[in-house]
C-alpha cells in the first residue's frame, strides 16, 4: 500500500507552528518538575520533555524554556524531582502549567530528600542532583543523576498531537 507523502519543510520562524504540529505526532509522558527557589519556596512546572539518558550512571534529562518563571531556580538549583504523572492526573499537568495560582496549596505533596518537594501518588518518582545545564536553542536541557527513584504503578498520563490520551489496551 502507497502513501501519500507531506513535501518536505525546512524549519524557520515562519514554520515554527506547523513545526511544533509536526513534533506533537511523537506521543509523550507527562511530568512535573519541583525544586526549591533561591527564597527556600516550592516551585514546580510541567514538562513532557523527560527522558531517561543512562543506566551506569543512572542519568535523565529534561528541557526547560529560558523564558520560564521557574528557569532560574531550576537551572541555578542542584537538586529536582521527577514526577511521572498517572493517567487520572491531568488535573495536576494542568496546575503546574499553569501561572499564578499557589500550585503547592491545591495538592497533596511532602518534602523529600534536600527539602524538595515530593508529589504524592504520581505513578512514578525520581530525585535528582543536577549534573549539567546544556544550551540547547530558546531551552535549556537539564542532565540530571538519579540518586533515588520509587514506582507506585499505573498508567501513565500521555499527551498526543495537542491532547492527553489515553493508552491502548494489550
Amino acid at each position: 500500500m502507497t502513501t501519500e507523502r507531506s513535501p518536505i519543510i525546512t524549519p524557520s520562524a515562519q514554520q515554527s507552528r506547523l513545526l511544533r504540529d509536526t513534533l506533537g505526532h511523537f506521543a509523550t509522558g507527562v511530568t512535573v518538575i519541583t525544586t526549591r527557589d533561591a527564597e527556600g519556596q516550592p516551585a514546580g512546572m510541567t514538562a513532557n520533555s523527560f527522558n531517561s539518558v543512562s543506566l551506569d550512571p543512572a542519568l535523565v534529562l529534561w528541557s526547560i524554556d529560558k523564558q520560564s518563571l521557574g528557569y532560574e531556580a531550576f537551572t541555578t538549583r542542584e537538586h529536582f524531582a521527577v514526577h511521572v504523572l498517572r493517567a487520572d492526573q491531568q488535573h495536576v499537568s494542568n496546575l503546574f502549567a499553569g501561572r499564578g495560582v499557589d500550585k503547592f496549596g491545591q495538592i497533596h505533596w511532602s518534602e523529600g530528600p534536600n527539602g524538595i518537594p515530593r508529589l504524592d501518588e504520581c505513578a512514578a518518582y525520581f530525585h535528582c542532583r543536577r549534573a549539567q545545564c546544556i544550551e540547547g536553542g530558546d531551552h535549556t536541557i537539564l542532565l540530571g543523576e538519579v540518586l533515588e527513584f520509587s514506582t507506585n504503578g499505573g498508567e501513565p498520563l500521555v499527551f498526543h498531537r495537542g491532547r492527553y490520551r489515553a493508552l491502548a489496551g494489550e
